[in-house]
């Protein structure tokens, strides 16, 4: 059986073609107010992560799927989300952040390096 995507790899041929191409793992965990680390819920992740939903539609981004995650651990930098298969994170506290990560990451597959999260950026007790 051919993969759906040729540009999706996969370990076997046993496997069964991807369902979909990418995941964006947005995180929604909330911490109480005042925590130290804060949380991306606090943050206005949820209402983010909704209209990446509705936008992605729009767009007609098909073969995409746009989830809720809990803490990725990140909560500095927060609200963040994470694209695989590629593993590459975003800090994105706007709508128009949102709408850059899904015209240049997605539909474009390029990189928005500006929001881009990288081994620079290390929560603080964890370097």
């Amino acid at each position: 059986m051919a993969d759906l995507n040729p540009a999706v790899s996969r370990e076997t041929e046993a496997d069964p073609p991807p369902w979909f191409d990418l995941h964006l793992f947005v995180c929604t965990n909330r911490r109480p107010d005042g925590h130290r680390r804060g949380s991306c819920a606090a943050r206005g992740s949820e209402a983010l992560r909704d209209y990446m939903k509705a936008r992605a539609k729009e767009m007609g981004l098909g073969r995409v799927r746009v989830n809720s995650a809990g803490c990725l651990d990140r909560c500095e930098f927060g609200p963040v989300l994470v694209i695989y298969p590629e593993g590459v994170w975003y800090r994105a506290e706007t709508r128009e952040d949102i709408d850059e990560i899904l015209a240049v990451h997605v539909r474009d597959k390029g990189r928005v390096r500006r929001l881009m999260l990288t081994e620079k950026d290390v929560p603080p007790g964890k370097g």
